[in-house]
């Protein structure tokens, strides 16, 4: 490793610690969590979060935004929300001291660098779809205009895990587009006692901007060249593999548990997760630990269980925890 690339590497862990002690000062513990979501803008990976109301999701995602110099969105998703609520209209408008009319494009929230899309499963599934081709693609297309979407971008999606009256499950190949499913747990007894002193008086919390967009990218462009080893990446793959059933090699409660392991594309993104998460630790290449640290949320959507797990009582995390256990 060059003298450039181990200097970029302790720019990038000072960055890291500076962006944590920023999102601090308004969130109480969930420092898994935190690590998680600068995991995922480091790796330019988009977010699906589930926790019931109250916990923060918000709080978190813009305190993030504001540390790192992006524009944000919140966007709420509810029944009656159309594709164009989200990606922009065109307008006709009057040509300014010409006294003509032309359609110009108005631009929607989705013209952001982070966007919370709050409660994505509370509107139908052709409203959802209007976020697959800006996840995908990074652009938005209206009419015969094709619109860039200025980078870094991400989207943050919510689900409330309580409430399924009334609402549209994702399909399997947009949960897909997720890097990461990040669940958000209730704080502990302490971390509860500290949340209602800090936010039952009046407190001025200014937080400092770390880094910026553009130079956001320039991190995400080098972490993409950081060298994995060999077995490293061997392991990721073997991983993956293992939790489809029709693999012959799976092991045989993946063949009893689950009705449909995870696809190549999780393989990518253990990879590239476990290069983000060692490079903001200042390390210069992912271990096979790392790969177990992403593990959980690249995969827990990504494999659906049988009836024979849910008859046990078993989900996802149970499954992956005792295929990490298993797969040497």
């Amino acid at each position: 490793m060059s003298n450039e690339q181990a200097k970029t590497l302790e720019s990038l862990n000072a960055v890291r610690n500076a962006i944590v002690n920023e999102i601090k000062k308004n969130i109480v513990g969930q420092e898994e969590v935190i690590v998680n979501f600068l995991t995922a803008i480091f790796a330019a990976g988009h977010c699906l979060i589930e926790g019931v109301p109250g916990l923060a999701k918000t709080m978190l995602v813009s305190t993030l935004a504001e540390a790192t110099d992006m524009k944000f969105s919140r966007i709420q998703f509810t029944p009656d929300l159309m594709p164009s609520d989200i990606t922009g209209t065109e307008i006709l408008a009057e040509v300014s001291g010409e006294g003509k009319r032309e359609f110009q494009f108005l631009k929607g929230p989705i013209f952001a660098n982070i966007i919370l899309a709050d409660e994505i499963n509370r509107t139908p599934p052709k409203t959802q779809s209007s976020l697959l081709e800006a996840m995908q693609e990074y652009q938005v297309t209206a009419g015969n205009n094709t619109f860039e979407l200025e980078k870094p971008f991400l989207v943050m999606a919510t689900q409330n895990p309580i409430e399924q009256e009334g609402t549209y499950p994702l399909p399997e190949a947009q949960l897909d587009r997720f890097m990461f499913n990040i669940l958000i747990d209730y704080p502990s007894h302490q971390e509860e006692v500290d949340i209602v002193k800090q936010t039952t008086v009046n407190r001025i919390s200014g937080i400092k901007k770390v880094i910026d967009a553009k130079d956001i990218v320039t991190y995400q462009n080098f972490i993409r060249q950081i060298p994995v080893s060999d077995h490293v990446m061997e392991y990721a793959v073997n991983l993956v593999r293992a939790t489809r059933p029709v693999n012959a090699e799976c092991p045989d409660f993946i063949k009893t548990w689950v009705s449909w392991g995870a696809g190549p594309r999780a393989s990518q993104y253990l990879i590239i997760a476990a290069k983000t998460r060692a490079a903001l630790e200042g390390r210069p290449t992912p271990s096979i630990d790392d790969v177990k640290q992403v593990a959980h949320i690249v995969l827990r959507h990504r494999i659906l269980v049988s009836f024979a797990a849910e008859a046990e009582g078993l989900d996802t995390n149970k499954i992956i925890t005792k295929l990490l256990e298993t797969i040497k």
